[in-house]
């Protein structure tokens, strides 16, 4: 997970979820309650706690992951004044107390199955008050083979090349949306190099 933390640092991989969080078009003073579904070793949740520091934006962070593994070492990663809060279990029942206004993901789509993407969807669109955004790869040799020069961690050397098979292209999204009923006009299906396509809905 240090190494997956390391991936995402070195090839800009924070970048489009912050960048579409500073486009937020709700103000509020109650805290806003965002959602990291897949949240691994909690470095998105940690660069998302910073954003919203700087910004002085109220925030309630919560990841979820079905690794059981996840939480622990979020928390031996995290400083506890972050207060961020680690759920094991599927994202799909998750039910919080409090409402759930912002859903985001990374890193997460390309190993599901179609079935569960638009599952995911529908459970966004059904559940999110203010808006979701998934971070994923797109699906090209280039970023495969730049991918491959890079001497990784020995796990993650092998889930690079295979994540990146299984990734997506435009078409991809817009097959999906469409099963999901998710009107493709209320997304936004963007482009981020190096090798991330990504797709983001404010309501």
């Amino acid at each position: 997970m240090r190494s997956l933390e390391t991936v995402n640092r070195w090839l800009l991989g924070y970048r489009p979820t912050l960048a579409w969080l500073k486009q937020l078009p709700h103000k509020s003073h109650d805290p806003l309650h965002i959602v990291d579904v897949g949240s691994g070793g909690g470095d998105f949740l940690r660069k998302i706690a910073a954003w919203a520091r700087r910004r002085g934006i109220a925030v309630q962070l919560t990841g979820v992951d079905l690794n059981p593994y996840a939480a622990r070492a979020a928390v031996e990663s995290t400083p506890k004044d972050l207060e961020i809060t680690w759920v094991t279990g599927d994202a799909m029942v998750y039910r919080p107390e409090k409402p759930l206004h912002i859903v985001v993901s990374s890193l997460v789509a390309h190993h599901l199955e179609d079935e569960e993407i638009v599952a995911l969807l529908r459970w966004m669109e059904a559940n999110v008050q203010v808006g979701w955004f998934i971070n994923d790869l797109e699906r090209s040799k280039w970023s495969s083979r730049m991918f491959g020069w890079v001497r990784w961690h020995w796990l993650v050397r092998h889930d690079g090349p295979v994540s990146f098979r299984r990734a997506f292209r435009k078409e991809d999204w817009i097959r999906l949306l469409a099963a999901a009923e998710v009107p493709q006009e209320v997304v936004t299906l963007e482009q981020w190099r190096p090798g991330r396509l990504c797709v983001g809905r404010w309501k």
